[in-house]
């Protein structure tokens, strides 16, 4: 379900969890922020530039309005820390991108392209419309219940 103000949506999840929509970038930071923590053991804003394809400065500034809103915390050596919001919010832009990506890729686009269109799809498409994708693709033996962890990347 969600309840929208202009570009502010809240997402409620059938798990009853909800969060308000950071919009892409903030998104995609978390989603980042997650896959090089799992890869790396630590993140640093260097390493979110470099997996991005990003200034350090634009990651700076990201990463300053992401602490400010309590989803992201450093710790004394500057690694950057999922707070327990923002690794929800990031499981689940991951969860997304997991499952559009296969979706994608077993209808036969190209696993780069699928990546893309995947990184976009997860963003915009409804809480609800998600989730009946998931239970109509689990319906017929699609798996959905991916880990939020993300594999070798």
């Amino acid at each position: 379900m969600i309840f929208s103000l202009e570009n502010i949506a809240l997402y409620i999840t059938d798990k009853g969890e909800s969060y308000l929509s950071l919009g892409k970038s903030l998104e995609d930071y978390l989603e980042a922020i997650l896959i090089i923590q799992h890869k790396n053991g630590m993140t640093r804003s260097v390493d979110i530039a470099e997996y991005m394809g990003f200034s350090r400065p634009s990651v700076s500034h990201a990463m300053k309005e992401l602490k400010r809103q309590g989803y992201v915390t450093a710790d004394k050596s500057g690694h950057l820390l999922l707070t327990v919001g923002g690794k929800e919010i990031a499981e689940e832009i991951y969860e997304r991108h997991c499952f559009f990506t296969r979706l994608l890729t077993e209808a036969g686009v190209s696993p780069e392209v699928a990546e893309n269109d995947a990184c976009r799809i997860e963003h915009v498409i409804s809480q609800e419309s998600y989730i009946k994708l998931q239970k109509a693709y689990e319906k017929i033996g699609f798996r959905t219940d991916f880990d939020a962890k993300p594999e070798g990347e």
